[in-house]
């Protein structure tokens, strides 16, 4: 047993159950082993907890490059569109839900959500940014432009306003 084989399953189990599903015996019990030894293997529940965010940052990101596939994006606005498309998928679904519910911890100062968004937000930005298409005159600001109309249109989507989004995105070009 080591910290590469029980993070999927600890993966699996905060996908499901989500961060409040996240304290040591669940996530010991899920993980086939004692909480003891998890603590053995990451050191404390916040590095255990971080180690399990930047883990499903990067399959989330695995997953949107699936969305990419082999054809770079053209424009911003096929970038976007892919995105999006994939965010809207069932598979993606929980990984939707937990990020909203680290969002959330972010806003009302739960200790250490602010520190994960924001982890997880540099590392989806950074990986926008080798999204941008070629040529881009500003492939920086272009991926925080659109990480901010993504995140944004997500949102309304998660609110039960996707109109909303939808007729944003139209009226901003995308």
């Amino acid at each position: 047993m080591s910290r590469e084989t029980l993070l999927p399953k600890l993966a699996a189990h905060v996908l499901e159950h989500g961060l409040a599903g996240a304290s040591l015996r669940p996530l010991a019990r899920a993980a086939g082993t004692s909480d003891r030894m998890l603590i053995y293997h990451f050191g404390s529940k916040a590095e255990l907890v971080a180690d399990l965010l930047a883990f499903l940052a990067e399959r989330y990101a695995a997953a949107l490059d699936g969305a990419m596939g082999d054809t770079p994006a053209v424009t911003r606005q096929e970038v976007a569109a892919r995105i999006l498309a994939r965010a809207r998928e069932e598979a993606m679904q929980p990984f939707m839900a937990l990020w909203w519910e680290i969002v959330a911890g972010a806003v009302r100062d739960l200790p250490g959500y602010r520190e994960a968004a924001g982890a997880v937000m540099d590392r989806m930005l950074q990986w926008l940014e080798g999204q941008m298409p070629a040529g881009d005159p500003d492939p920086e600001g272009g991926a925080r432009y659109l990480l901010t109309l993504i995140e944004g249109a997500m949102m309304l989507a998660a609110a039960g306003r996707p109109r909303f989004a939808r007729e944003g995105l139209n009226a901003s070009g995308l």
